[in-house]
């Protein structure tokens, strides 16, 4: 144990709803870490003044929700490259000079979970599909490209705005009609769900996985419930899938290392935490 309490924590409005506090909370338990982390919320129009306060009293950083993500970008003094491709910040770092650093780490913990929960997968094997073209589906995007996937075919309810999305990431993206969604499997050997279809509460995703390649992967950015509606019809057709939950926990990995000063592992323990 050191003597100063390193600070931390999860910025959002709401922002009960997070399991950021369990998930940090374990791993300051887990590493014998003096620190805190906690749920901070703020509203739009106290956001900015809010995050300036918390770097004078000593947080070493927070994370970012929903609605602030692109505010946060904004209003940084540094940004990543991969948190100015997909247009949102999640990961705040205070600097010492007080200086405001921000990344985006959704894409690194998309790409992590299915890395350790599905060993095999290679994402260069063929095309992607994505469904959804939100922020969370910038991440992904972004994400599956830079890991090599040679094409993405990406579906949305609004075509325009997928249409909007194909253009920000060139020519690799290609959009296709939401009501062609599932014929769009023919060949994609990773498929995944960035929408709110299928959460607890929210109308399932009708698609069925006729067309889709037996090697193909399935996954779902959902983690409530853990199996979604998409991912069992998945399983139902012989897919290998993986749920969304090690997303979150992968995701959380870069701003734990630099506050804290450990890097954490993600592992069943973490996940039956966040989970109970």
């Amino acid at each position: 144990m050191t003597d100063t309490i390193l600070r931390a924590g999860v910025v959002g409005w709401p922002v009960e709803h997070s399991k950021s506090p369990v998930l940090h909370g374990y791993w300051l338990k887990r590493y014998n870490i003096a620190g805190t982390y906690q749920a901070i919320p703020l509203p739009q129009d106290k956001f900015e003044t809010g995050i300036r306060k918390l770097a004078k009293q000593g947080y070493r950083g927070v994370n970012i929700t929903i609605p602030h993500k692109e505010t946060m970008l904004a209003m940084a003094d540094s940004v990543t490259d991969r948190a100015a491709m997909i247009g949102a910040a999640n990961t705040v770092f205070f600097h010492s000079d007080g200086s405001i650093g921000v990344d985006n780490t959704d894409g690194y913990g998309f790409i992590r979970n299915l890395y350790q929960n599905a060993p095999v997968w290679d994402p260069k094997a063929g095309p992607a599909l994505v469904l959804g073209a939100g922020g969370a589906s910038r991440a992904v995007i972004a994400a599956l490209l830079e890991a090599g996937a040679p094409t993405i075919r990406l579906a949305n309810r609004t075509r325009l705005r997928a249409e909007m999305l194909a253009e920000h990431f060139g020519a690799r993206v290609e959009v296709v009609d939401w009501n062609r969604a599932s014929d769009a499997m023919d060949g994609a050997m990773t498929i995944v769900n960035t929408t709110s279809l299928g959460m607890q509460g929210q109308p399932d995703l009708h698609v069925h996985f006729a067309a889709a390649p037996k090697a193909a992967l399935v996954t779902d950015i959902v983690y409530t419930p853990l199996v979604t509606p998409f991912l069992a019809k998945a399983a139902e057709q012989g897919l290998e899938t993986v749920d969304g939950l090690g997303m979150l926990l992968h995701q959380a990995v870069p701003g734990f290392e630099i506050w804290f000063g450990t890097t954490p592992e993600v592992d069943e323990g973490l996940r039956k935490a966040v989970l109970a």
